[in-house]
């Protein structure tokens, strides 16, 4: 693609290196910005800078936050004694969506995949580990994607955590094996939820 302006080739470049936007879309972007305002366009650019910058993850359960603990980890009208893991923040906003769940997160970070080079120790595992004996959590629902990587994920926590009274649930088979939980309608993960499962009778 040849552009007239070095300073647009690269604005274009560094649109493009965002997931799902290719070249073409990329320049429509940048084409939009040079029609706005400059200050509007500075704002735009100073906000992603600021929320690079400043974003933190909750000390507790590792979403994003604002703070040190995020709003729904300090929110005490939620029952902190249970937690719902997930694999990554995107599974949050999802179920968030769904206002059908009224407890707390973990946030893994990702799940056990040896072809991927990612194991146990890559994952906030021991702090959730750690957290349910503090805090003697009642319940632990996982709403990880149904699918043999989390599958091994669930398998390997439920391990850890057999010494442990906390009951273990995982979400019903709403979600399609090999489905992903971001791309579920809010009806069918919010029926999952509500008809969670003994985690002994999910992976056995």
């Amino acid at each position: 693609m040849q552009l007239p302006s070095s300073l647009l080739e690269n604005a274009v470049a560094q649109f493009a290196k965002l997931p799902g936007i290719g070249k073409k879309t990329a320049l429509r972007l940048v084409l939009h910005l040079l029609k706005q305002e400059v200050n509007d366009v500075q704002h735009f650019g100073e906000t992603i800078a600021r929320m690079r910058r400043d974003i933190k993850f909750c000390q507790r359960c590792h979403n994003i936050s604002d703070g040190d603990i995020c709003s729904i980890c300090a929110n005490s009208m939620r029952n902190q004694k249970l937690i719902c893991v997930v694999e990554n923040i995107r599974d949050v906003i999802a179920i968030e969506s769904t206002q059908q769940f009224n407890g707390a997160y973990h946030v893994l970070g990702g799940i056990i995949s040896p072809l991927d080079g990612i194991g146990p120790d890559q994952l906030s595992i021991e702090s959730l580990v750690s957290r349910i004996e503090k805090e003697e959590t009642e319940e632990l629902v996982f709403a990880l994607n149904p699918n043999i990587q989390g599958d091994t994920t669930i398998y390997y926590i439920q391990k850890k955590l057999a010494h442990l009274p906390c009951r273990v649930t995982t979400i019903a088979r709403g979600i399609a094996f090999g489905g992903e939980l971001e791309y579920a309608d809010e009806m069918t993960l919010a029926r999952s939820i509500a008809n969670r499962l003994p985690v002994q009778q999910y992976v056995k």
